[in-house]
């Protein structure tokens, strides 16, 4: 049995003593060693006053018998029915008269029997450094109870036993058996008493009488430990403390050395202390954060080496190192880049540029470098750029132009050719994929889509085309950035599917204005100018409202074309068309005369190509000013081309000059 549980049981004991003999003197005192004892006393309405009092007497007999002190035995006193009261903590007394004071004024609370919830409170509240509860001191519970408890104890009496709290249970007449088992901290036969009335309680201790309280030979007899005694009833046996083993003879004690027996893991120096050790390193070396490897003083991680470019620590120094291409001067820190083109340290044939410690060659302008990174050759732009013209280009020394074929102009971007400078639009076109359209109308409206498309210089530096359908949603078919040639664009068309449904042609707009014109769906920056037009084909009335973002989209600079066709309203048409109305509103009554205003659309597309729609008082002094500008923007590009190769012939002259320098 542990000596904690001797302590406690010895106490309990002692209280049967204390009444069937008379009270004990100093020498009689229990020999058990320190104790934290709590008493635990049920104050519920089925304890009779003259019980309470015998309980009352039960309590003094018990402390009579104990070595009462703040570094002997400390005593507290809960009692318990429906609610708690603390009548005295462990700290509140040291000597025996203050308790019985304590005790005798103790007034019965005569409520309910909440057991459970009175030793949690001991283990939360009682048994707790705040209120004098001792570290390494044995805390034992005594437990009196006459009834059956009104909560659960199994549970939070198994959690006071885990913390290390010696719990007894003394029952008295109409106490549960069950529920003092369910408290008592095995085994039950020495931490389980039922006695048939409060007058008999004090028989529960006599049976330990002899067997707990006799001499402890740790106090009273010449032990001859070095270190620790043990006692245990009769006996005793020696103890070390840690780091120390017992020799043979049974009481001193030897310092373990675990480095000499190598059982350590230091890398570099093992120092030893009784039972355990600690590591440490050589010189020049640091412990890791493992406290058992080592690894070398970073000297450099100090700060303060000066190095131009690298510090390299050594074994208790360091020294600077250049990086590539730089050389250490004579005060060990300073790095100078090394120029091998100044010094001449090269082969280009034209051009050397240095970077430390390296050099790479370049040619002069209009020249390229050759395979062999070193010497150059006259370059032929059209060859060795992305030049990007759509028709041909033509080289200069150290660039290039492009041009059309007869009866096409030069693009504004300088690459593609059309027939008109205005075809450089972003055309985006809203087609009606309603249910009132029909599946074989919408077959003509894709035509109709694809007629358009075959007015237009589609390109990805000339027009771009996307194509939205809507109903009573909006589908993007393809962006503006998706195909760059008309066969692209107008094989997408025919692949396109009906969707059916509703009209919502004011959604349509609004997804048109704040998707289909952004530069992440192709559309060019505002800043070059290119046209944005956007085309709304419908065949009703919209279910939606068009106001607010047909003006947002004119307001935006979105050119606005309305093509209506069969129950189309005219009033939303012009109300989509920019201004003026004449030139961007069109409507027919079937879907078959649809490809009439593909035709006249083109007109306003590319008005340059128009013969309906432009006033000619003049066509004969019209054609011979058309003839006469051919002329002359054919022979301005001839010149152009001519002088174009003096210039490159007379840069090659140069050059060949300098390299005989």
């Amino acid at each position: 049995m542990k000596m904690r549980q001797l302590g406690a049981l010895c106490l309990l004991t002692l209280a049967a003593l204390a009444s069937a003999r008379p009270k004990a003197g100093p020498e009689q005192k229990c020999k058990s060693g320190p104790v934290d004892l709590v008493f635990l006393i049920d104050s519920s309405r089925s304890v009779r006053p003259h019980e309470f009092e015998t309980m009352r007497k039960f309590m003094i007999d018990i402390l009579s018998t104990l070595d009462i002190g703040l570094n002997a035995t400390r005593v507290g006193v809960v009692q318990y029915s429906s609610q708690l009261r603390n009548e005295f903590s462990l700290k509140t007394h040291a000597k025996l008269d203050a308790m019985v004071k304590g005790i005798n004024e103790i007034i019965p609370l005569a409520q309910g029997t909440m057991t459970g919830l009175a030793i949690k409170y001991i283990m939360d509240s009682a048994f707790i450094a705040e209120e004098g509860d001792r570290p390494q001191v044995p805390n034992v519970a005594v437990i009196v109870t006459d009834g059956r408890p009104q909560d659960r104890v199994a549970e939070v009496a198994a959690e006071a036993r885990e913390k290390g709290i010696e719990i007894y249970a003394v029952g008295v007449a109409r106490a549960d058996m069950a529920s003092l088992r369910a408290m008592a901290s095995p085994p039950f036969e020495d931490h389980v008493f039922l006695v048939e009335s409060f007058d008999l309680i004090h028989q529960f201790g006599l049976q330990f009488q002899d067997k707990l309280c006799g001499m402890d030979l740790c106090l009273e007899s010449d032990h001859g430990c070095e270190h620790i005694c043990e006692s245990s009833p009769g006996s005793f046996h020696c103890l070390c403390l840690p780091g120390y083993t017992l020799n043979e003879d049974g009481k001193t004690c030897a310092a373990i050395d675990l480095c000499a027996q190598g059982k350590h893991d230091c890398e570099h120096i093992c120092v030893s202390s009784p039972g355990s050790f600690t590591c440490n390193c050589n010189k020049g070396y640091k412990l890791n954060d493992d406290k058992k490897t080592c690894s070398m003083i970073d000297y450099c991680s100090f700060g303060n080496h000066s190095c131009d470019h690298e510090c390299v620590s050594v074994l208790n120094g360091y020294h600077c190192r250049c990086n590539q291409g730089y050389r250490l001067l004579d005060d060990g820190k300073t790095c100078q880049a090394i120029d091998l083109c100044a010094e001449g340290k090269h082969d280009c044939e034209q051009i050397c540029i240095s970077a430390p410690g390296v050099f790479t060659c370049d040619c002069n302008k209009g020249f390229k470098l050759n395979k062999d990174k070193k010497t150059c050759t006259n370059m032929d732009m059209c060859n060795t750029v992305e030049h990007g013209c759509e028709h041909q280009c033509v080289s200069t020394l150290g660039s290039y132009y492009c041009i059309c074929p007869e009866g096409q102009l030069l693009q504004e971007d300088g690459k593609s050719c059309g027939t008109c400078k205005s075809a450089n639009i972003d055309l985006v076109l809203l087609i009606d994929g309603s249910k009132s359209v029909r599946p074989q109308n919408f077959e003509l409206v894709k035509k109709f889509v694809n007629q358009v498309v075959d007015s237009l210089d589609v390109s990805a530096h000339g027009t771009r085309v996307g194509l939205v359908q809507y109903s009573s949603r909006v589908r993007t078919e393809f962006p503006l950035n998706m195909y760059h040639t008309a066969e692209e664009i107008k094989a997408a068309v025919m692949k396109v599917d009906y969707m059916e449904k509703g009209t919502m042609t004011g959604l349509a707009l609004k997804h048109m204005l704040e998707n289909s014109f952004l530069e992440s769906e192709g559309a060019r920056p505002s800043s070059r100018n290119i046209p944005r037009i956007g085309l709304v084909f419908t065949d009703g009335r919209s279910q939606d409202d068009i106001t607010e973002y047909a003006k947002k989209a004119k307001e935006a600079g979105i050119t606005m074309y309305a093509v209506g066709v069969g129950k189309a309203v005219e009033d939303e048409l012009r109300e989509i068309a920019s201004e003026p109305q004449e030139k961007h509103f069109y409507y027919t009554t079937d879907f078959t005369a649809i490809s009439n205003i593909a035709e006249n659309l083109k007109l306003n597309v590319c008005p340059e190509e128009s013969q309906g729609e432009i006033e000619v008082k003049d066509p004969c002094a019209c054609e011979s000013l058309v003839e006469f500008q051919q002329a002359t923007m054919s022979n301005l590009e001839q010149l152009t081309q001519k002088l174009s190769g003096m210039t490159a012939r007379l840069e090659q002259l140069e050059n060949q000059l300098l390299s005989r320098k």
